[in-house]
């Protein structure tokens, strides 16, 4: 078998026997292109460049600022020489329901048709009157020339000077004429430019040109300050029909829907007085159109109801305001801050007039919530590190996510249990149910008698709420229902804590009604939320009325809002008429964090901090008081007794200091005063244990 080769050859060779070709063509010239293709592109390379589209939007422009400057004046003639301008007026008083002022402005309009009439009526007898007038003045300046003359004449002895001033005036006439004569044809030329000059500065001023035809920075609208005349324009082209018809009947008086325009921290701050047959929340529902109206980002315009009827309160940020840091916290900067629990409000943040925002946290359960990574755990911490500050304030902590965003409370806190499993869950709701005991003890006691805050932190509560695991008799510890341990202990807290100054603090992510059930919610007297996805989740954060009221904290945005907050308190000064306040709070970092609890914990004795809830059935009293004492030498006997509640609330939930002081009087180790309050020493129950344990050995023997 033959082999086929394959040759490339020329088309102009011969092909040889069993030999497979393979003939190249040459490429064929290519075809030139037209011109007029070629003339075609770049016409259009220069009609679509940027430098060509910008001089098109300059011409475009200038003649226009020309020409509606020639309607702005026009306008404004016609308003100075008719009543138009009244009419107006009155028009928006009664669009307003204002009949005293539109009756004013009416009487106002008849005075200026009265005034006007009359300089007509004189006009009619004007061209007589300026005819004699002229004249009589004639006559008389040439007398007075004359005798002038006549007076020269005498003095010099020359007759002729009795025609010289005469003459002069003449001449002066002549020289004037003569003056209009040269300027009057250069004047004709040039005064139609210098009108139209005039005319197109009053456009440029008022920016009278389409949108796309203006520079840039005013077309962003960076930096535009926010006047009447721009808040109106953004009502109008809100899409309410009503209000637009209203404000078009109103004309340029439309600004009389608004108060004044006050500066108000990083943005202005306006009260809308809406017409009749318009309802505020057509305006709240579209908040981010009229943002754009104002040339604002959504999250820079904030809308709310003050006490007035049928009345919004915009607040409008500066262009990029929000965006800014509002500088550290006063607990950072001022190394000698003290706390009062009673008195004293937690330095929080910023609202957004700039003001500093300060809780009270006086008997009042919390309720934090919002998306994850929203800053929640710093914002529940600062408070709580403010509070750390007051001594006699202790602290029994959950931390359901264990990271270590509150390890710096270890040594601060009677109990700190950090973890995010079911066992977790479970020594949680073990120490909520510790914190219940101690209640009733609390509200057991005599009258009158005062106690200690304790304040039951519980970070990641929705951990708590979600959690699958049953004890020996089937009881969830999560989960929403009658025999829910974790949901039962929070509500018992929440109907009677605040009384004994017991209160339940909880941070939470993303409510739901399954994740943060009602009745929780609702028996917070403080509840704020960051940003949040839907506003049925803003309804369950902070309730319907702040909600209704214009709270929207699912308008904030997740991520670039970080630390801004919506509150509903009555622990913070709120403006009158509204619900909630946006609150920016201070960022605390763990290094920060752990130099304030560092503080905190110089000004107390010493704190052994659990890290779990004991739960055997078995115990020591004094081996457990020892315990409960720690490193410090003394400890106050009602301090004593709250941490042995903590540690075993089954055991020592209703201890009185009668039984504490029965154990230690047995043990020799007996409770003593010490700069007038009752302590336990520790050296003396370590020595009745030691005594204790070589009795025990000696026995043994």
């Amino acid at each position: 078998m033959s082999e086929n080769v394959v040759h490339l050859h020329k088309p102009t060779d011969p092909p040889a026997d069993n030999v497979t070709t393979l003939t190249v063509v040459p490429d064929a010239p290519a075809r030139p292109v037209p011109l007029w293709v070629r003339s075609g592109r770049a016409v259009k390379a220069v009609a679509t460049h940027e430098s060509t589209r910008a001089a098109a939007r300059a011409a475009a422009r200038h003649s226009l600022y020309t020409f509606n400057g020639g309607r702005i004046a026009a306008r404004r003639a016609w308003d100075g020489r008719t009543g138009s301008r009244y009419e107006r007026m009155i028009r928006a008083a009664e669009a307003a329901g204002n009949l005293e002022a539109a009756e004013e402005w009416e009487e106002r309009l008849q005075r200026f048709r009265a005034a006007r009439h009359h300089r007509r009526m004189d006009l009619l007898h004007s061209p007589v009157d300026a005819a004699k007038g002229v004249a009589v003045g004639a006559g008389m300046s040439v007398g007075v020339l004359v005798a002038l003359g006549v007076v020269m004449a005498v003095s010099t002895g020359q007759v002729s000077d009795v025609v010289t001033p005469l003459s002069a005036t003449v001449d002066f006439i002549a020289l004037l004429i003569r003056i209009v004569q040269i300027v009057w044809g250069p004047a004709l030329t040039i005064g139609p430019f210098l009108a139209l000059l005039a005319l197109w500065s009053v456009g440029r001023k008022q920016h009278a040109a389409p949108a796309w035809a203006l520079p840039a920075n005013v077309r962003n609208g960076e930096g535009e300050p926010i006047t009447p005349s721009i808040v109106v324009k953004a009502l109008r082209d809100l899409g309410v029909p009503a209000l637009r018809n209203a404000i078009k009947e109103m004309g340029d008086a439309g600004a009389s829907m608004l108060g004044p325009i006050t500066i108000a921290g990083c943005g202005v701050e306006v009260d809308v007085t809406l017409p009749s047959g318009v309802s505020t929340i057509e305006v709240q529902n579209r908040r981010r159109k009229l943002a754009e109206n104002l040339t604002r980002h959504e999250h820079e315009v904030f809308i709310t109801l003050p006490t007035a009827a049928r009345t919004v309160r915009l607040w409008v940020a500066d262009s990029g305001a929000l965006d800014e840091p509002i500088g550290p916290s006063p607990l950072v900067t001022d190394d000698t801050m003290t706390a009062d629990y009673a008195k004293g409000k937690a330095p929080w943040g910023q609202d957004l007039r700039g003001d500093a925002a300060a809780l009270s946290l006086y008997q009042r359960h919390l309720l934090i919530t919002g998306l994850s990574n929203q800053g929640k755990t710093v914002a529940l911490r600062s408070l709580a590190l403010w509070l750390s500050l007051d001594k006699s304030v202790q602290f029994l902590m959950g931390d359901l996510k264990g990271v270590g965003d509150w390890a710096m409370f270890d040594g601060l806190a009677t109990t700190l249990i950090q973890g995010p499993t079911d066992e977790h869950v479970i020594q949680v709701t073990e120490m909520v149910e510790g914190a219940v005991d101690e209640m009733n003890r609390r509200i057991q006691a005599p009258p009158g008698t005062v106690f200690p805050p304790l304040i039951v932190l519980v970070d990641e509560a929705q951990v708590a709420f979600m959690c699958p695991a049953k004890d020996a008799d089937k009881r969830p510890y999560g989960g929403s229902k009658a025999n829910s341990r974790y949901f039962m202990a929070v509500r018992k807290i929440h109907n009677q804590g605040r009384a004994v100054n017991l209160l339940m603090w909880q941070g939470t992510q993303d409510p739901t009604n399954e994740n943060l059930p009602k009745l929780v919610r609702e028996g917070a007297h403080t509840r704020a939320s960051l940003a949040l996805g839907t506003e049925s989740q803003a309804r369950m954060a902070l309730g319907d009325k702040a909600v209704d009221g214009g709270a929207a904290p699912n308008l904030l945005r997740p991520g670039l809002d970080q630390g801004t907050l919506v509150l509903a308190s009555s622990g913070i000064a709120i403006p009158a008429g509204q619900s909630s306040i946006t609150v920016r709070t201070h960022y605390i970092d763990d290094d920060a964090a752990e130099a304030i609890t560092n503080r905190a914990k110089a000004m107390r004795d010493g704190v052994t901090t659990l890290h779990a809830i004991d739960r055997s059935p078995e115990h020591d009293p004094l081996a457990d008081i020892a315990t409960v004492i720690g490193d410090a030498p003394r400890v106050r006997t009602k301090d004593v007794l709250a941490r042995l509640a903590a540690r075993n609330a089954d055991a020592y939930g209703g201890w009185s200091f009668i039984a504490l002081k029965r154990v230690l009087d047995d043990a020799g180790a007996e409770p003593h005063k010490s700069d007038g309050v009752m302590v336990v020493s520790r050296d003396r129950v370590v020595r009745a244990l030691t005594n204790r344990d070589d009795e025990g050995s000696a026995s043994a023997e």
